[in-house]
């Protein structure tokens, strides 16, 4: 399988150090209200509320939380309408970028973010001005301690994953869209729920910034991972 490894890529920086435990936890909030509400409330029939539910455990969030944040999502007249919204634009250097929004104010969370691009040297786009440049993946993420290596590899690709790298640390896997559900289901089936099971936006050709370069870059992805409204983050940014 291809040896390419996306780990080193800029995304998922809500876990970044430094991150506030509240402002994590009410992104994680976020997205639970957001899953029940789409689809049924139980996360055994509800992968995205599932994936959800786990993340949230793995983050220490208290089983009480979650449940009461699931009960506030399907009861009439609790709990905030949150849209999602696809964010693109461009930082310093050229680096394309994709942020993932759950929002109740639209107006609001693209005035915050156009700011903070114009801020540190980039430009806010229209919808698929940078889209062109990323591949949309369906992934899921264990522990390396699931399985090993080769046992994961074997199950993913008979299950119909394109490709799966493992560490020491993790196994990731990536799918087609098409073929996600399936994938995620089969290999649930078998090692449990993921620690992440989602649809990502992967980069096609990355840009490489030296360090110091880079830092213009970080800033504002810093900035955007700071935004309460922002759950994913993904650019085209190589650090050398």
């Amino acid at each position: 399988m291809a040896g390419h490894s996306h780990a080193k890529n800029v995304m998922h920086r809500k876990a970044a150090q430094g991150a506030k435990k509240a402002q994590a936890f009410g992104k994680l909030i976020r997205e639970i209200t957001v899953s029940a509400k789409i689809g049924l409330p139980d996360p055994a029939a509800n992968p995205r509320l599932r994936a959800a539910v786990k993340a949230a455990l793995t983050a220490n969030m208290t089983r009480d939380t979650i449940d009461r944040a699931i009960k506030r999502a399907v009861t009439a007249g609790q709990g905030e309408d949150y849209e999602e919204v696809r964010y693109e634009g461009y930082g310093a250097h050229g680096i394309a970028i994709i942020a993932e929004a759950l929002t109740d104010n639209r107006n609001r969370t693209g005035g915050d973010l156009r700011s903070m691009f114009a801020k540190n040297g980039g430009a806010l786009g229209e919808t698929n001005s940078v889209a062109f440049q990323f591949e949309r993946k369906g992934v899921l993420r264990y522990k390396a301690d699931i399985a090993s290596a080769d046992a994961m590899l074997e199950a993913a690709i008979e299950a119909g994953a394109e490709d799966v790298e493992s560490t020491e640390d993790v196994h990731e896997i990536s799918t087609s869209v098409e073929d996600f559900a399936a994938v995620r289901d089969a290999l649930e089936a078998r090692f449990g729920t993921a620690d992440a099971a989602k649809l990502e936006w992967w980069s096609t050709n990355d840009i490489k910034l030296d360090e110091e370069r880079a830092k213009d870059v970080m800033k504002l992805l810093d900035m955007l991972d700071d935004h309460d409204d922002i759950q994913n983050i993904y650019a085209n940014l190589e650090v050398e």
